[in-house]
């Protein structure tokens, strides 16, 4: 006797688009897939998802279900810092994560769990409520942007297979050999443009996200 079909429920839809994402990638990712991954027929997933794209809304909330939260030591700034780099690390973590999750805000309880203790961080840290929703969109929006970039090839070259560094490495010589009197700042630069990991780079960019954030802060809170 065949084995029953285990009931579907939405929890084990996000779990089962999980395991197409991981192996297929989000091109690969279809409702047809899904459904075969939990032994059912495609029009079984409809009483759960309209469509894909509710499939997506419930991918996204099961993504970030991992995360871990900051400590809550140290400054505002320590602890939003920390809420970036974590937020980039779990998105390089999944297979296409931040292409799903960017732009995309959903009221999952993983999700609205994270926004509540990030707003909460911000309101306690002397933002007003607006400036508050404000950082947090912008931590969200820069964090997912990055990685966007990080994971698109550069070039041609990388596309086909060669090192992120070696494609850098060869747009600097090509910089430096530019005609000097026509280009002299991307001759001068030249270094200064290519050689930067995507750690210094992502560094870079979050503090100073954080600097622009602490001038909309009380003097006295602007460092605490």
């Amino acid at each position: 006797m065949a084995e029953p079909t285990p009931a579907l429920t939405r929890q084990s839809l996000a779990a089962a688009a999980l395991r197409v994402l991981e192996r297929d990638g989000l091109a690969g990712l279809s409702m047809r897939k899904v459904a075969a991954e939990v032994g059912v027929k495609a029009a079984s997933l409809y009483w759960h998802v309209r469509n894909k794209e509710e499939l997506l809304d419930l991918l996204t909330d099961a993504l970030v279900a991992g995360a871990e939260l900051p400590p809550r030591e140290g400054s505002w700034r320590e602890q939003f810092l920390e809420y970036g780099r974590r937020y980039r690390a779990l998105l390089l973590a999944k297979r296409d994560a931040a292409k799903i999750l960017s732009g995309r805000l959903t009221t999952g309880p993983h999700t609205l769990a994270i926004l509540e203790d990030q707003l909460d961080r911000l309101r306690n840290a002397g933002f007003s409520d607006a400036d508050a929703a404000m950082a947090s969109y912008l931590l969200s929006a820069y964090v997912q942007g990055f990685v966007l970039q990080e994971q698109s090839p550069l070039s041609a070259a990388e596309a086909a297979g060669a090192g992120r560094g070696e494609v850098a490495r060869a747009a600097g010589d090509a910089f430096r050999a530019l005609p000097a009197e026509t280009f002299p700042n991307l001759v001068a630069l030249a270094d200064d443009l290519t050689n930067p990991d995507m750690e210094t780079r992502f560094e870079f960019g979050l503090q100073r996200l954080a600097d622009g954030l602490a001038v909309l802060l009380p003097p006295e809170n602007a460092s605490a």
